[in-house]
């Protein structure tokens, strides 16, 4: 019997991209991380978590610990373990 993981599915919104999901994991499995370190251990581009890491703080799937450093919150825990529907989320309107 093979194992299916696909029986459940997270729950991404339409703001998110496919790459969005393994930055939340490498920053869940690995603690806060910059996007340079998100890169060097086999996530996207640094440019392109540069770009991503902010709106996945804007939403609360990340926090900004300080210029260029990210950890997991407790919604993005959440979303990881498929408790949580991303579309729910609003943005945030502060920025730091």
């Amino acid at each position: 019997m093979d194992f299916d993981a696909s029986n459940k599915m997270r729950q991404a919104a339409d703001w998110m991209v496919p790459s969005d999901d393994r930055i939340l994991e490498l920053v869940r499995e690995h603690g806060n991380l910059t996007p340079t370190a998100i890169e060097d251990l086999g996530g996207p581009t640094s440019g392109h978590a540069r770009n991503r890491c902010p709106v996945l703080a804007e939403y609360g799937l990340l926090e900004r610990i300080s210029r260029g450093l990210y950890g997991i919150t407790e919604e993005g825990e959440a979303y990881l373990n498929e408790e949580l529907d991303a579309s729910e989320l609003e943005a945030t309107t502060e920025t730091s």
